[in-house]
């Protein structure tokens, strides 16, 4: 007695149809899963038999075999629980095989049959379009995640009884239809706003050029200056997500299990602010089973690292990659993985290790060899590829106490979408959306300087030692800053502003 069960798996964040193929022979019982299973796969027996003789139905004490194919990926998670039970039942007679042949099925069974929810279903959800099944069997709690991807129809379930009673064609269930849409309401946190910031116009005005072509920005500032709450007012100003980006964030957060049941689709942008603690596997992503790390969960969003330089110094040099690349590459003995990275990646940092260098209020007990040594934790490659670096300094008494309020977010964003819309226009063509994806043919044909500009940026590269990447930076930089002003060309002031953020390598 054989039966066939479609189900799904991930490698990355991509989703495989994976075939549950089970066999029930004469034999003493035994019951054995191959097709290289990982722990929760192999403890899916015990649950199955569980939950198969506690929902009312014999469970065959014969010799039982059950195949994941394909056999050579290794299968993880909970998720087959579900249609390997299914496929037991097929076997048995108690489902028509041909029922089956229509279904993608996933779920975790508890104890009592009742069917428990599971990560990963967005995935399945936007492969299974290619599959030719015309509808999903999950998990009630998963159902709204199954249905935003508009693929085949979704069937939620309660448990396993009802998935029987379902497949047999003994009751009906409506296709579930998804109420998630995109909100531009809900893309702002609720009380943080660029009113609450007091003084800091040149940090704001910094971050509104970041936002406008998304570049990377570093704050470099004495304690309590602000960094940190400007840095979480940042996506209040970003872009408001198009549905094809809250999917593949939604994908990301899916695979991770991050997903809230009330909430399947990730409205506003992610905002990951991982402690310098964290190690490699951590923010890079990986493991013995490869999983996302904390630059793939920003990816559309803003990745904050705050006291940059306490974080390992091999843990900041894995950021090249995704810096450069917008993706990471991890490769295994036995797959080789790439997770989207795309995010804004928002630094701090003390000027020094006591933090108080350069500020009138404070004195700075830290001697000359100790700040080269704090400073020396961030290598040259790595500033390069930090478009802006900012001083933040200490908020003066006049404007703490200012009653007039400051600029909100909502006016600042105003900006910031029409920079990028004339961004999105110009490089639509290439594939882009933003200045800072461009590569060095774009470079030369959008970001021209007349005799004057010219003229400035060779001698500021000269005096500085400025590297090929930091030049292409400030080039980036000025063509944002013309177009944030509505200018076609890039004046000499634009270039002029672009130039006095990288801060760092004055200093240097």
């Amino acid at each position: 007695m054989l039966a066939n069960v479609t189900s799904g798996a991930l490698i990355g964040i991509d989703a495989y149809p994976v075939e549950v193929e089970v066999d029930i022979a004469q034999g003493l019982p035994q019951f054995s899963t191959v097709g290289l299973p990982e722990g929760a796969v192999k403890e899916s027996k015990d649950r199955v038999k569980s939950a198969i003789k506690n929902s009312g139905y014999d469970f065959p004490a014969r010799r039982i075999t059950i195949n994941l194919a394909p056999a050579d990926i290794k299968k993880d998670g909970a998720a087959f629980d579900l249609p390997i039970a299914i496929g037991l039942l097929c076997a048995t007679g108690l489902i028509e095989a041909k029922a089956l042949d229509d279904f993608v099925l996933m779920g975790e069974l508890s104890l009592d049959g009742r069917v428990k929810p599971v990560r990963g279903i967005l995935p399945v959800a936007v492969a299974a379009k290619t599959w030719g099944k015309r509808g999903l069997i999950l998990p009630r709690e998963n159902a709204d995640e199954g249905a935003i991807a508009n693929g085949p129809a979704v069937y939620p379930v309660r448990d396993l009884g009802e998935v029987v009673a379902l497949l047999n064609g003994e009751i009906s269930i409506e296709p579930f239809v998804s109420r998630q849409t995109l909100n531009l309401d809900q893309t702002l946190i609720p009380g943080e706003d660029f009113t609450e910031v007091r003084g800091q116009e040149s940090v704001k005005r910094a971050l509104e050029v970041a936002a406008s072509g998304a570049h990377n920005i570093l704050m470099n500032g004495p304690p309590g200056s602000g960094k940190t709450m400007l840095a979480r007012r940042l996506p209040t100003i970003l872009p408001e997500l198009a549905f094809e980006e809250a999917l593949d964030t939604t994908k990301i957060h899916s695979v991770f299990g991050l997903l809230s049941h009330h909430n399947a689709l990730v409205k506003k942008r992610p905002f990951r602010n991982p402690h310098h603690t964290i190690s490699d596997a951590g923010l890079i992503g990986g493991g013995s089973y490869p999983r996302p790390g904390e630059v793939s969960l920003a990816h559309n969003g803003v990745l904050f690292l705050d006291e940059l330089p306490e974080f390992k110094k091999n843990v900041l040099e894995m950021l090249r990659q995704p810096l450069e690349d917008g993706q990471v590459n991890i490769s295994r003995a036995a797959l080789s993985l790439t997770y989207p990275a795309d995010f804004m990646m928002v630094a701090a940092m003390n000027p020094c290790p006591c933090g108080f260098l350069g500020d009138p209020q404070h004195h700075c007990t830290c001697t000359p060899p100790m700040i080269q040594r704090y400073r020396s934790r961030l290598s040259g490659p790595l500033l390069d590829r930090i478009d802006l670096h900012v001083d933040v300094p200490r908020v003066p008494h006049k404007d703490l106490t200012d009653p007039e309020p400051a600029e909100s977010s909502a006016q600042i964003r105003e900006r910031v979408n029409r920079a990028r819309k004339i961004q999105s226009n110009r490089l639509a063509a290439y594939g882009l959306h933003a200045n800072s994806q461009m590569q060095s043919r774009h470079i030369q044909k959008f970001c021209k300087l007349d005799s004057a500009g010219e003229k400035l940026l060779e001698q500021v590269t000269d005096r500085l030692g400025l590297s090929a990447r930091s030049y292409t930076r400030i080039l980036k930089l000025a063509r944002t800053i013309a177009d944030l002003a509505g200018s076609e060309r890039i004046e000499t002031l634009h270039l002029a502003e672009a130039i006095q953020y990288r801060s760092l390598d004055r200093k240097t």
